[in-house]
Order: structure tokens, then C-alpha cells, then sequence
């Protein structure tokens, strides 16, 4: 008697955080499409769900909270729904976190998603065992299987991938959670790194991001010691690929070498972010960040004269343990000076394990926090504007990453220096139809936001020719 072959499980990806939270959810994803499961299209059509958490923010931390109470009701009803846990609200303690999330199975490090094997070789029709064992919480070898999958058909629409390059961090910043979530710095090889992105250009990217959580300090603990720039002139020889980019730098990591290269390997984009995190001395001592604001502003405008047009974002946070107006205002003025393309803003939320949570008392009031982000907020959108407005009539390097999703005929894409855009092909000479993702156009600009450039692509830049070279 024949014993039906069981069916292999569906699974469903929720993630939050940051494009290193994305990454690993894809790389979550690689392993299961290997291992022959099929995306489902929501939590309730799943048998296995699988949540990547950010610790970073306490708003962060509430969006998981608030997705697992949905998942602790579908349990209810879908007894044999898995649930599966990672990122960096897991800590090591698996029984520490099965007190505190008891609808969670099973945790696990986005670095070893073979972890989850058990969750996948169960009898789906039946419950999910009450006493699934546990599964430490460690960093486990990179699991990035080869071969052909249905993934990799769905992903040639994809043309601007994520990929990570260092894991973990060993910076001491008073704020951040992420060295005792992540641990310390590792360095992936580069031949690994190079495979890695032949493969995304396979699939159909034009345009790669290098990530990690202080990417310029890449490459110091290999074995056969490397760094970023080296790293960007192997990477400037795959073929397909046309833009590179990477993130997140530390002041304390740019050097004269990298930013050479990125003004001389073609592929790189003049596009650098560089948070300050405050615009106080005294703050940024507090904060653990192991550098003054003027040494910021020089290292701002060394690269500014290398790479004339660069743009420059950063990262901001306000009320801060013990800021006063005064030291609020120095943030103000730093952000009035340097005159940042993006400055992303967040409220200080104190996290539980870090030096600021354990030592530093969270006295700036929530209103008086709110107050100083809309500070920013407000001068910010005036200086992007201002930025952007000089683009006016300027014709940028746009690769179309699709169609706008509001319904309309326009394309949106972004410029080497990373700005988004949205434009219409008002070429009558050019056939309607044709599917433009992952073509590099000239777009004229004719409008242009704090946010947003809009522009058309002109007459007589046919969009069939107007490809930049892959070899450029």
C-alpha cells in the first residue's frame, strides 16, 4: 500500500527594520523556495509564519507585538499553523522567550534558517507539538543555496537588490541594541560577496546595495585583509551590473581611499549615508559616537570636494537622555550648515540591555520629543526642497525600477544620487506597451519636491536605446 507523498508547507514572511532585516528575509526565503515550500499570500493561508523583528525602536518592537496577538488568535483556529521567530528582538535565552511569546515555536537566528527544518518536516495536518523543542538562539554559517527555483523567476523584475556584506557591529553607541542582538563584526569573503552579486545580476538586478550595520569597517577581520573600496573595484567588473551603492558608513571608518574610489570606479553612485545622530558634543559623548562635530564637517566636506553633486543623508535622533533646547538647537544649525539631500529623525525610545537604558534616565519629555522631531521635519523639508529645486530642467540618469503604482502611465525609478522619480515616455515616436524596468532613461526634470523629482523622458531619447552600458 502506497503512502501519499505529503505536500510541502506554505509560508509567509512578515518583516520590519531595516534593509538588513530585508536581506536576511530574503535570504530566509532562498532556503525555504530550495527546500521546495510555496510563498503563501497571507498569515492565514500559511503553515508556517515566520516574523524578523527590529529591536530598535520601541514603535518597532509594538508592530511585531501587535502581529503575533493577531497570530495567538489564529492559533486558536489553525492549530497546526507554525509560527517561527527572528531578528533582533530574539535574544539568546530561547526559555526566556518562550515565557514571554508562548504563540512562538520556534526561534531562531536569520543567519541559520536550516534551523527551521523541523517546522518544515512536521505532519502539516496535525497541531504543532506543545513541546517542540527549542532552538538555541546562536550565529550559524550563511545559508545562500544555488540552483533554480521558482524565486529567482519571480525576482527578474527586481532591479535594485540588497546585500549584505558584514554582519554585527563592534561600535559601543549607548542607544543601540544591535552588538548584543547581532554580535560583533564579521566580514563575509570577498569571492563569496562577488558570486553573490553575479547571482542577483542572473536574476535580473542592475543595481546592488552593500549592506551592513557600520559598512565601511568591511573587510579588517578577514583573513586576507580587504576593505570597501577594494571591495567596490572587484564588484565595478560584474558584468550586468550597473550601479553599486552601500550603507550604513561610519564617521569614524571613511578614509581618503574610499572616498577616492568612490569618485574613480564608474559603477559607484554619488550617493553617501553618513549619520551624525546630534549636532552637540557633549551629546554625541553621551552617545558613544567617537567623534566631534567639526571633525564631522570636515570629513562632509572632503567628500563634497571629491564628488561635487554627491549627495549626503543621515541619521538624527532628538530628545535624547538629558537634552536640553540648547543642545537640540545644535542639531538644528549642524542640519542648517551642512544641508543634508535626506535626514531620516527619530524620537529617542529607550531600549531595555543598552548602556543609555540601564544608566541614563529618559528625561526629555514625549511631547517635548514630538516637538523636536517636527523641528527637523519642518527645516528639512525646506532644505530638500531647496536642493531639489536646482534640478529643475536638468536631465537625470533615472533606472526604472517598474510602473508607479497609482494607476496612472508614469515610470518611477531613481537617480545615481539615489533621489526618487517619477516620469511619463512622451515620445509619440515610441511604442506604448513596451515594459521599461531595468532601463537606465534620461528624464528631464520639470517638477521637482522635497521627496520627489517628476520629469518625462524627452523626445528623441528612444527608450529602447537609451540603456546605459552595462560596461560603463
Amino acid at each position: 500500500m502506497s503512502v501519499a507523498k505529503q505536500r510541502r508547507p506554505a509560508y509567509y514572511i512578515w518583516t520590519v527594520g531595516c534593509q538588513m532585516n530585508k536581506a536576511d528575509s530574503e535570504r530566509i526565503q532562498n532556503y525555504l523556495e530550495h527546500a521546495g515550500c510555496a510563498e503563501a499570500s497571507d498569515a492565514r493561508s500559511a503553515d508556517v509564519v515566520i516574523l524578523n523583528t527590529c529591536a530598535v525602536r520601541q514603535s518597532a518592537e509594538e508592530r511585531t507585538e501587535g502581529q503575533l496577538g493577531q497570530l495567538a488568535g489564529l492559533k486558536k483556529r489553525q492549530p497546526n499553523l507554525a509560527v517561527a521567530m527572528t531578528g533582533c528582538m530574539v535574544v539568546p535565552d530561547a526559555a526566556a522567550m518562550q515565557r514571554r511569546y508562548p504563540m512562538v515555536d520556534m526561534f531562531f537566528s536569520s543567519l541559520a534558517p536550516e534551523r527551521l527544518q523541523p517546522l518544515l518536516d512536521r505532519p502539516l495536518d496535525q497541531a504543532v507539538p506543545p513541546s517542540f523543542p527549542p532552538v538555541p538562539i546562536e550565529m550559524g554559517p550563511e545559508s545562500l543555496p544555488v540552483g533554480p527555483s521558482s524565486l529567482q523567476e519571480r525576482r527578474r523584475k527586481e532591479v535594485a537588490r540588497f546585500i549584505p556584506i558584514i554582519y554585527g557591529c563592534d561600535e559601543h553607541c549607548t542607544y543601540c541594541i544591535v552588538p548584543s542582538r547581532r554580535g560583533g563584526e564579521r566580514s563575509r569573503p570577498v569571492a563569496e560577496i562577488v558570486d553573490h552579486v553575479e547571482e542577483v545580476v542572473a536574476e535580473g538586478a542592475k543595481e546592488v546595495t552593500l549592506l551592513g550595520q557600520i559598512v565601511d569597517s568591511y573587510g579588517h577581520d578577514l583573513p586576507e585583509r580587504s576593505d570597501l573600496a577594494a571591495l567596490l573595484e572587484r564588484l565595478n567588473d560584474v558584468q550586468g551590473l550597473e550601479r553599486i551603492r552601500f550603507l550604513t558608513s561610519h564617521p569614524r571608518y571613511i578614509d581618503e581611499r574610499l572616498i577616492v574610489a568612490m569618485r574613480d570606479v564608474p559603477k559607484v553612485c554619488e550617493y553617501m549615508h553618513l549619520p551624525v545622530q546630534h549636532g552637540d558634543d557633549a551629546m554625541l559623548r553621551r552617545m558613544g559616537r567617537p567623534y566631534k562635530v567639526a571633525d564631522y564637517e570636515r570629513l562632509i566636506d572632503r567628500i563634497r570636494a571629491t564628488l561635487p553633486g554627491c549627495s549626503v543623508s543621515t541619521d538624527v535622533i532628538v530628545g535624547f537622555c538629558g537634552e536640553t533646547d540648547e543642545q537640540f538647537q545644535h542639531t538644528l544649525d549642524l542640519l542648517a550648515r551642512v544641508r543634508y539631500d535626506v535626514v531620516h529623525v527619530a524620537a529617542y525610545s529607550p531600549r531595555p540591555g543598552t548602556a543609555a537604558g540601564e544608566h541614563f534616565v529618559d528625561d526629555v519629555p514625549a511631547l517635548t520629543k514630538k516637538e523636536r522631531l517636527w523641528a527637523v521635519e519642518r527645516q528639512q523639508e525646506q532644505i530638500g526642497q531647496e536642493i531639489n529645486q536646482q534640478l529643475l530642467g536638468t536631465i537625470q540618469e533615472v533606472l526604472v525600477e517598474g510602473p508607479d503604482k497609482d494607476g496612472s502611465l508614469r515610470w518611477k525609478g531613481r537617480t545615481r544620487t539615489n533621489k526618487l522619480a517619477f516620469f511619463a515616455v512622451t515620445d509619440p515616436s515610441v511604442q506604448s506597451g513596451l515594459d521599461y524596468t531595468g532601463r537606465t532613461l534620461p528624464v528631464m526634470v520639470t517638477r521637482a519636491g522635497a521627496h520627489a523629482l517628476q520629469g518625462r523622458c524627452p523626445e528623441g531619447a528612444h527608450p529602447a536605446t537609451a540603456e546605459r552600458s552595462s560596461d560603463a
